[in-house]
């Protein structure tokens, strides 16, 4: 039997059990079907993140508020193209999660239905409880962001850790609770302190996914392009490089061009010639 037939999807209710089973999930963004195909053919992602970090990744903005409804259908709709067994979550971007609750659920509609994905990412607290609560009642499945939420930027100052101190420690876990009671099946934890995403983990139901937040999460995330080395510029106390491509990227384009240059390239072998009769 081909791999291709025993390939098992990655669902909702699979991650959802995965905390209570102790499975960690393991999840990692893609921006396109290449990148996408290669994660998911390893059978080792269970989620694949179309995250708004193509803002800055992709595109090369310096924050993720860019970023529009529009951009995230298109390359969810290309990861959708190259996944067969991870889950796909998609981002909702910058105010898509701030408009009125009725556009924001139709914003994630559209990432479900034009996008192809499979849930959709929100960023955000108690705050945005009840919009959560009215996607999942669409039966859209979400994943929370709390902590340290990228789209809050400006408002934060910077990227900076959050939950050093007991107000902002607090605020974070009501947030984290108000997600869980909204209907969240998932909740990302990013740029907190280790403890904290342990206490947070202890107290929820559902499984906890971090980023920059310490090894007590039933579950982490990374940026494709950071933990393969290609973004090199890129360097997060977090973030460990499980490969450099920057450097080999470098060196074939390098070699490339000298064998261009130097007529060794094309040669013979990648050659279509005319057969004589």
């Amino acid at each position: 039997m081909s791999t291709e037939q025993t390939v098992k999807k990655i669902t909702v209710p699979i991650l959802s059990a995965a905390k209570k089973k102790g499975k960690k999930i393991v999840m990692a963004t893609a921006y396109d079907a290449t990148f996408a195909a290669l994660f998911d053919q390893t059978q080792k992602i269970d989620v694949l993140l179309v995250g708004d970090s193509l803002g800055m990744v992709i595109q090369g903005h310096t924050t993720t508020i860019p970023v529009t409804v529009e951009d995230i259908i298109y390359h969810t709709r290309a990861v959708s193209r190259g996944t067969k067994r991870a889950h796909i979550c998609a981002d909702m971007p910058f105010m898509g999660n701030k408009v009125s609750i009725e556009k924001t659920v139709e914003f994630a509609a559209r990432l479900i239905q034009d996008g192809r994905a499979e849930s959709v990412k929100i960023e955000g607290g108690k705050n945005i409880a009840k919009t959560v609560r009215a996607i999942v009642d669409a039966d859209i499945p979400v994943i929370g962001h709390v902590g340290m939420t990228p789209q809050s930027v400006h408002a934060f100052g910077g990227f900076k850790t959050r939950g050093k101190t007991k107000t902002e420690r607090d605020r974070i876990i009501e947030d984290a609770k108000a997600i869980e009671e909204a209907g969240a099946f998932a909740l990302v934890l990013e740029g907190i302190p280790g403890a904290l995403s342990g206490e947070i983990t202890e107290l929820l139901n559902i499984p906890t996914i971090g980023i920059g937040a310490g090894p007590h999460c039933d579950g982490q995330v990374l940026v494709g392009y950071d933990l393969l080395g290609i973004n090199d510029r890129f360097k997060p106390k977090f973030l460990k490089r499980f490969a450099t491509l920057a450097d080999d990227i470098r060196d074939a384009i390098i070699n490339y061009a000298d064998e261009v240059n130097d007529g060794s390239f094309p040669s013979e072998e990648h050659t279509t010639e005319i057969k004589k009769r």
